[in-house]
């Protein structure tokens, strides 16, 4: 009998033990489970709120690359364009929509996805600007600055052969209009100047149409480079129509760099006409036109998109994106 009842408890204990090594196996798998999950969930959070990626710790012996170390200076992007006149049948046409930005629609996100934005203005505004198709006196409806600020303008060149065409008083109204509503005024009596972090961009405009000093220009280049880390000029300037710039203008320009200036913006030809580096600068001697009522010709119904990266004061990139204006009024890029 002793016998047997130890078999009993011995085939007892087998079972008890191993139901408790069951047991306990069940809760060993339970924990790695819940762990797993938890671990699992937790990776899962990080990428999906954390709104910094991680990053590798350095150790002593490792130095940064020169492309993530802290610049002095960020990078600066300047969108240029050329003529923007607003009269004429480009106002007609805003006033039978009743749509003042629709010159702008096709081009308007690539003109305020940059830092800075440029043109230069051709028309004045006017309160009392009548609704014509033809003349070559032009203003624009004051409405019409919805285009511009909806376009993301913030400078524009007044020094034109046509910002006088209401004589002072449209000029000054311009200039008011313009302040009003965020965008600087540049001609070569008043720099617009913007700050960009720790970098001043300054913007000094020219109408050489009629008469000029280079000396002048020079003087001027001289002075106010110093006012700014990167001087901007912009030229009214050349002959209507002519796809090569004269031989003063080359000349000219290369002054204008070699005194301190870091891009040149030309306008006033109508059409496009070549653009040169020089002496780590950039002259563009015609953007054409960008908003603009003639349709007669192919040429003048084409222009350009400056586009320049700024690393400091120095030009990283740099690029020319084609536009094509449609329905005597409306710039699209031409792969639209």
């Amino acid at each position: 009998m002793r016998i047997g009842f130890e078999v009993y408890k011995n085939h007892f204990s087998n079972i008890l033990y191993q139901k408790l090594y069951n047991i306990r196996m069940r809760k060993i798998k339970f924990l790695i489970f819940l762990i797993f999950t938890l671990c699992f969930l937790s990776f899962i959070f990080y990428f999906l709120f954390s709104k910094n990626p991680p990053i590798s710790p350095l150790t002593p012996n490792q130095t940064p690359h020169p492309s993530t170390a802290l610049r002095a200076s960020p990078a600066l992007t300047l969108i240029a364009v050329g003529d923007i006149m607003l009269g004429r049948s480009v106002n007609a046409k805003m006033r039978s929509l009743n749509d003042f930005t629709y010159p702008f629609q096709k081009t308007a996100d690539i003109l305020r996805s940059t830092d800075l934005t440029f043109g230069n203005l051709e028309s004045p505004f006017w309160k009392d600007c009548p609704t014509t198709n033809t003349g070559m006196v032009f203003c624009a409806d004051p409405k019409a600055i919805q285009g511009l600020t909806f376009s993301g303008f913030d400078i524009l060149s007044i020094a034109n052969n046509h910002i006088l065409n209401y004589g002072s008083q449209g000029k000054q109204y311009t200039i008011n209009l313009l302040q009003q509503n965020g965008i600087l005024s540049s001609a070569e009596n008043n720099i617009a100047i913007k700050q960009y972090n720790n970098l001043t961009i300054g913007f000094l405009s020219f109408d050489l149409t009629k008469t000029r000093s280079n000396q002048q220009i020079l003087d001027m280049v001289t002075r106010y480079t110093s006012q700014a880390g990167i001087l901007v000029i912009s030229h009214h300037w050349g002959q209507e129509y002519e796809k090569i710039p004269q031989t003063w203008q080359t000349e000219l320009a290369h002054q204008i760099i070699d005194s301190g200036a870091k891009v040149i913006i030309g306008h006033h030809p109508h059409v496009t006409q070549p653009t040169e580096e020089y002496n780590n600068g950039l002259i563009f001697y015609s953007l054409g036109n960008f908003v603009f009522d003639q349709p007669w010709s192919e040429e003048t119904k084409k222009g350009k998109i400056a586009k320049i990266v700024f690393e400091g004061k120095q030009i990283k990139s740099w690029q020319e994106i084609p536009i094509y204006i449609i329905d005597y009024s409306q710039p699209k890029l031409i792969n639209q």
